[in-house]
């Protein structure tokens, strides 16, 4: 679970199917750190229950503030990686839109950019007939990514809610982070090579799945 140990931070990788915090009597994310440290953490970012991957989760209340500074100011680069089910509208390019609750409770996203959900993508076709997409999301809104792909026809494999087909979990890691922490470059990486529960597609096809950052980002939301 603990990826890297730093001074002032813990990189830790979620499993799916875990929530941040507890809910009845299963343990959250958090909990299980702290008995696993002795420590008290801080998250300072979260991911949904059934999203496996990397966090961020600060030693003291200091790197946490730091951290959330960084956060509001967009210095702190996530990318993730998920699976679909059907091609896409386009193959790559940015997906921005206000976010607002359908009657059913889901998220949906909509034309207006008062406060836009921005999230940059590339896709890949796979040896499996699936599409592999990676996601640099600029925003961070709940559900994002799930809603960003449903919106151009490409819900995520195993989001039962955004009518991706079915699936044994969500099909969505949030794979690396990137960022600098007192004049030092951070890069943390967890690939979905690693995974036991993720679709071990022919990776050798993917040659710079592994540093997502080297794909050519625009350079502006």
């Amino acid at each position: 679970m603990i990826v890297a140990t730093h001074p002032d931070f813990y990189i830790a990788a979620k499993p799916s199917g875990i929530g941040m915090h507890q809910e009845d009597a299963q343990l959250g994310f958090i909990t299980i750190l702290n008995e696993l440290t002795g420590e008290a953490l801080f998250p300072v970012h979260r991911l949904d229950k059934d999203t496996s991957g990397l966090l961020i989760v600060a030693r003291s209340a200091e790197a946490a503030a730091a951290f959330g500074k960084l956060f509001e100011s967009r210095e702190i680069e996530k990318y993730y990686i998920a699976l679909g089910g059907n091609k896409p509208r386009k193959k790559q390019g940015a997906i921005k839109g206000d976010m607002e609750k359908s009657r059913n409770g889901s998220w949906m996203l909509t034309k207006t950019l008062t406060n836009p959900a921005i999230t940059y993508f590339f896709s890949h076709g796979t040896d499996t007939g699936t599409r592999l997409y990676v996601l640099k999301p600029i925003s961070g809104k709940t559900h994002q990514l799930r809603v960003a792909l449903k919106s151009i026809g490409a819900p995520i494999l195993g989001d039962k809610r955004y009518k991706g087909a079915p699936a044994d979990r969500l099909m969505l890691h949030a794979m690396a982070l990137r960022f600098m922490w007192h004049g030092v470059a951070h890069s943390y990486v967890l690939p979905p090579s690693e995974l036991d529960d993720f679709p071990q597609l022919d990776w050798s096809l993917f040659p710079n799945l592994t540093t997502p950052w080297l794909y050519p980002w625009p350079s502006k939301p």
